[in-house]
């Protein structure tokens, strides 16, 4: 219940969660979202966001319980709206950190590979997070990375929306990946979504780490951005999407008992005092200055 209730707030602020928008943009969007077109084209199909097909398990909830966001989230921003310009503003703003340790790390936040990923909040956790050392956590982040992932697929499909490094013809954090994100809408970012999902989850299952844990989940959207492969409100309408799909986990009973257990394992593998596989200061450099 405690983590439904956080997901519903985050649908409810997830804006506010963001340091760049200000009162006067927050107004801009609003008039953009009155222009914007009112309908959504009815035509989905359902598959992965490319960037989170590989190495995909099966995740929890079956085809009929995953959040749509073709349903769920607004069409994005209409050309030459104020929503448009505000993501436009953003992105220059966050073009100005490449080459920076917040560049760097968005490099590394980009990798939704596991067994690297699954080390992504590991600093704020104060725990390693591992197949071997908490194998329950680790298979609850994989599936909830899955669902998450599906669940942004349908208006991806639909809007097939260029990406940023599209128009504006800047590098991208993973060069490697372009020919696929090219081909891969940008509207919702499913990296924000996943990282929404985890935030929400690990911050039930540590709820002393709460407000640390569901700061790293909108610096991971944020990681999009400065990536040069998202707009300011895909990555929005992607945690928004996230925090859908935690609300939906919450109806399945398997989930619930691995929530269960990964809590306990948790504390049982922080009791040990083991270190974590990470380099935490220059982490946390990089989020305290990013430019």
């Amino acid at each position: 219940m405690r983590t439904a209730l956080v997901s519903f707030s985050l649908l409810a602020t997830v804006s506010a969660l963001y340091g760049c928008a200000t009162a006067s943009t927050s107004t801009s969007t609003k008039a953009a979202t009155e222009t914007a077109p009112p309908t959504a084209p009815a035509a989905v199909a359902t598959r992965p966001e490319m960037g989170i097909r590989a190495g995909r398990v099966a995740g929890y909830l079956a085809d009929k319980d995953v959040p749509d966001s073709s349903v769920l989230s607004a069409p994005p921003p209409a050309p030459g709206s104020a929503a448009q310009a505000l993501d436009e503003e953003v992105s220059r703003k966050y073009l100005a950190m490449q080459g920076t340790p917040r560049w760097q790390l968005a490099i590394n936040d980009a990798n939704l590979t596991f067994p690297q990923a699954a080390q992504t909040f590991s600093c704020v956790l104060n725990a390693p997070v591992s197949e071997t050392q908490t194998p329950v956590l680790y298979s609850l982040l994989r599936k909830a990375l899955t669902d998450a992932g599906r669940s942004t697929a349908p208006a991806k499909n639909v809007y097939k929306r260029q990406r940023p490094f599209m128009v504006n013809g800047k590098p991208l954090c993973t060069p490697d990946t372009e020919d696929i994100l090219r081909k891969d809408g940008s509207y919702p970012s499913g990296h924000s979504a996943a990282g929404a999902a985890w935030s929400l989850i690990l911050a039930e299952i540590s709820p002393d780490q709460s407000e640390a844990i569901l700061a790293r989940g909108r610096q991971y959207a944020q990681s999009r951005l400065v990536c040069n492969v998202h707009w300011y409100s895909d990555t929005v309408e992607g945690m928004a999407m996230g925090a859908a799909t935690v609300a939906k986990l919450h109806a399945d009973p398997v989930f619930q008992s691995d929530l269960a257990k990964a809590s306990k394992e948790l504390q049982a593998i922080r009791a040990k005092g083991l270190p974590v596989e990470r380099d935490c200061a220059a982490e946390a450099a990089a989020l305290k200055n990013p430019g």
